[in-house]
């Protein structure tokens, strides 16, 4: 779809500074700028790609006054947030993106399920019984949406992702690519020969409104009761949340993390990348945790942590000064007992 630099200011509230007829079709950073993108210019760190750039419309702050001559080509639109006006513009993109209503064909679509209006389901994708799709959700292609699965309004599911038995995903939810909701907790007990048998996972997941999972991403079924990720979250790629984690509202966790059986994460919890969270603990709202830490017992109060085991950051950088310190200091030691060594050996 195209649109003109006097259609694009309108949407944004911006001045323009050039040809207001030149036209756009796509976006793209202003260093890989082409004809007929349209980019935006918000981080002064870049402005140096501004004077060569070759996209055909750049969206810059008002303050924004160049230091020598811009490509004749380049259109400017003079808004009061860069930044923020080129994230509507590309929110608005992505809802002009989104797929149209209507079913694809070859699907499997039980009689008993219940299908909101003006959805999308993508080929191959398999609704199961007594499910429950609101209105205009999007399912993309070879998605399985098991018995009695609930999926609220505008929510989307990207192709590949597997939603188990039981389930429940909110309104306005993203599920991304390969994700699996509702497998089996790992739940195991040896009996008096020390043989694993399983114990069966009867509980379910319940996904709450605005949350989105990055693909690859697992969450298991409760053994009993609900696996919960609260309203607002935002879970990365590759991550692991295992049965009866209750993951608090606007939370955050980044790639390759974990969270071990029935830990409850407070709200507005930060978690950084292959950070690992122990079972059976609470960690306080507002807590954060950084990358690589892991965590083996409840946090009462909200602070940021790092290190394995975790303990609060500024204690960790000092711990580790002296860690990096050790060969010296034990250079030192070793020449002490060379001189305690030869002050016994003289005196002998």
């Amino acid at each position: 779809m195209e649109f003109s630099a006097v259609q694009i200011a309108e949407l944004v509230n911006g001045k323009i500074e050039g040809d207001s007829t030149v036209c756009v079709n796509t976006l793209a950073k202003i260093e890989e700028g082409h004809i007929g993108a349209l980019s935006f210019l918000a981080n002064p760190k870049y402005e140096e790609f501004i004077y060569t750039t070759k996209s055909s419309v750049c969206i810059v702050n008002d303050s924004f006054l160049p230091s020598k001559s811009l490509p004749e080509s380049l259109t400017l639109i003079k808004v009061e947030d860069a930044y923020s006006c080129f994230a509507k513009l590309l929110e608005l993109y992505s809802q002009i993106s989104k797929k149209k209503p209507g079913i694809e064909s070859p699907v499997n679509i039980s009689e008993s399920a219940k299908l909101g209006k003006d959805i999308h389901v993508g080929a191959f994708s398999y609704i199961a019984d007594y499910t429950k799709i609101g209105d205009k959700v999007i399912i993309y292609p070879q998605v399985f949406i098991g018995d009695n699965v609930e999926i609220g309004e505008n929510s989307i599911i990207h192709p590949g992702v597997k939603i188990y038995n039981d389930c429940k995903v909110g309104k306005n939810c993203i599920i991304h690519a390969g994700t699996i909701i509702g497998a089996d907790g790992f739940g195991f007990a040896t009996d008096e020969n020390g043989i694993f048998q399983k114990v069966p996972q009867i509980g379910n997941v319940v996904i709450e409104d605005n949350v989105e999972i990055g693909s690859n991403t697992t969450i298991d079924r409760a053994t009993m009761g609900s696996t919960f990720i609260r309203s607002g979250s935002k879970i990365d790629n590759l991550c692991q949340i295992a049965h009866n984690v209750d993951f608090g509202s606007n939370s955050a966790m980044a790639a390759q993390a974990g969270i071990a059986g029935s830990a409850k994460i407070g709200n507005r919890v930060l978690i950084g990348g292959q950070a690992g969270i122990s079972g059976h603990l609470h960690i306080a709202d507002e807590t954060k945790i950084v990358a690589q830490s892991g965590i083996p017992s409840t946090v009462k109060k909200a602070e940021t942590l790092m290190g394995s085991p975790g303990i609060p950051i500024e204690d960790f950088k000092k711990s580790y000064f002296g860690f990096r310190k050790l060969p010296i200091i034990l250079n030192k030691i070793q020449e002490l007992e060379k001189k305690i060594n030869d002050i016994s050996t003289e005196n002998k």
